[in-house]
């Protein structure tokens, strides 16, 4: 992606956000992979008021080259774009996955069960990342970790949810990584408002969103 663009996107991908409510005053960050590095929001930045040139490149081993600070979980998109071949990482504090996070949970368990076929095929298994705090280096370690697991299992992931802090998503572009985030939200939202819990998806109905749309539940 050009990086001209990539800024452009970057900015524009932050106000929709925030406009929706999917982020609040300086929570989330988002980066883009160039060719000669990556570009990330500052660090303490408002996503809905983001300025393109301040947005910051770092090479791909960590080294910042030029804009704002970069957001304190440099680390995290770092590991992400090491084990994936994603093009944008994308991180928010959205408030019906974070509440769920805040609720009891099994060791090694994942956000959400299969309940919608989008959750399905557009967002697919989000393991929990136990809490450490925010830019902690043990999380990125967790979260490579994690994906490195479901890689070798043959899973492919779009997502892992940070404890107390809130969803991360990864996919080509930012305007499909923003698009994972918002069903992933929406999902949660559901889950949340509905009594009693919803019935997750059969295998049947499972197996047919494999069979149909390449699902990779």
């Amino acid at each position: 992606m050009n990086e001209d663009f990539a800024r452009e996107e970057i900015c524009r991908v932050g106000r929709s956000l925030f406009d929706r409510g999917y982020v609040h005053s300086t929570a989330g960050n988002i980066s883009v992979r160039l060719p000669h590095g990556f570009l990330i929001t500052p660090t303490d930045a408002c996503l809905g008021f983001l300025v393109a040139g301040d947005i910051a490149l770092v090479s791909d081993d960590g080294e910042h080259r030029s804009g704002a600070r970069p957001s304190k979980t440099l680390a995290l998109h770092r590991r992400i774009y090491e084990q994936t071949s994603a093009g944008c990482v994308l991180h928010t504090h959205s408030t019906h996955c974070v509440a769920l996070s805040l609720q009891p949970h099994a060791e090694g368990s994942e956000l959400l069960p299969p309940i919608t076929p989008y959750y399905v095929m557009r967002v697919g298994r989000v393991p929990l990342i136990a809490y450490g705090r925010p830019g902690a280096p043990e999380v990125a370690d967790a979260v490579a970790a994690e994906i490195g697991r479901r890689q070798a299992a043959g899973v492919t992931m779009r997502a892992v949810m940070l404890e107390r802090l809130g969803p991360t998503v990864w996919h080509d572009t930012p305007a499909q990584a923003m698009a994972v985030l918002e069903e992933l939200e929406e999902t949660a939202r559901l889950w949340m408002m509905s009594t009693p819990r919803p019935t997750p998806l059969s295998d049947i109905a499972l197996d047919e969103l494999r069979e149909v749309f390449g699902a990779r539940w």
